[in-house]
């Protein structure tokens, strides 16, 4: 079955499932090589890369759609997504669908929900669905060198702007982490995040009063220098610095 028989075939069935003129795009970010990643769907039809958005049950509630979706659609489970913008311009998505007649399902004037989450890439095993031909992470940086579909594009840098404005608010680092890390690490998290360097002594004394670490009894080792300190995550601090902000930063 080609792309198209594919599409329509989901359109006759989503008619009958899925609420009209409503969709989810979740922008999941990672991290790897000192380099923030977000996870996208080369799809079979015309071969674009997308968001792994979907559409929303009849019967479900929003936020749970998302998680079904990113299930479906990537094998990605046990994930907190947060609401973070809606995007409802006009043709956003219609036009992407221009070799359909206006009685295809996914024709329809969309207005999605945009969420985000931060997860370490080793986490998940990625699946991509039947209407896909590969999932991946893609790192931010070759963005400007593929072609996204719709306005993913702008999706996607709307929420990496939401995570530059809450980093100061919330802490990050606890998903995309491994469990024992070093401060040099963090910093390149962070400096990942706000896309400039941070001045290292700084960076460390205002982390350290943040109380959301615990230093470890032991260190890195197999490098040519010093082996750094290892730290991790004080859970109980995080997850209250999560609820209430982050007071001394």
């Amino acid at each position: 079955m080609d792309s198209k028989q594919q599409l329509l075939q989901q359109s006759i069935a989503a008619k009958e499932i899925f609420l009209p003129h409503i969709s989810a795009d979740p922008v999941i970010f990672g991290f790897e090589h000192n380099e923030l990643k977000v996870l996208l769907l080369k799809t079979n039809y015309r071969k674009k890369w997308l968001l792994p958005g979907g559409y929303v049950r009849k019967d479900e509630d929003l936020d749970e759609a998302v998680k079904r979706i990113l299930q479906e659609r990537t094998g990605v489970v046990d994930i907190y997504l947060e609401e973070f913008g809606v995007f409802g311009k006009k043709n956003r998505s219609e036009s992407y669908f221009e070799d359909f007649d206006e009685t295809l399902f996914q024709k329809q004037r969309f207005i999605s929900v945009g969420y985000y989450a931060l997860y370490n890439p080793s986490r998940f095993n990625l699946i991509p669905d039947e209407y896909s031909e590969t999932c991946e992470w893609i790192f931010l940086s070759k963005l400007p060198e593929i072609e996204l579909a719709m306005d993913h594009r702008e999706i996607i840098e709307k929420a990496h702007l939401i995570l530059r404005q809450k980093i100061a608010a919330i802490p990050v680092g606890r998903n995309l982490l491994p469990e024992k890390f070093t401060l040099p690490e963090l910093q390149k998290l962070y400096e990942a995040v706000l896309g400039r360097e941070l001045n290292r002594g700084n960076f460390y004394r205002k982390i350290k009063n943040l109380g959301i670490l615990k230093k470890l009894e032991e260190q890195r080792r197999g490098g040519a220098h010093k082996a750094p300190d290892l730290y991790s995550f004080d859970e109980e601090n995080y997850v209250q610095a999560l609820k209430n902000g982050l007071n001394s930063w």
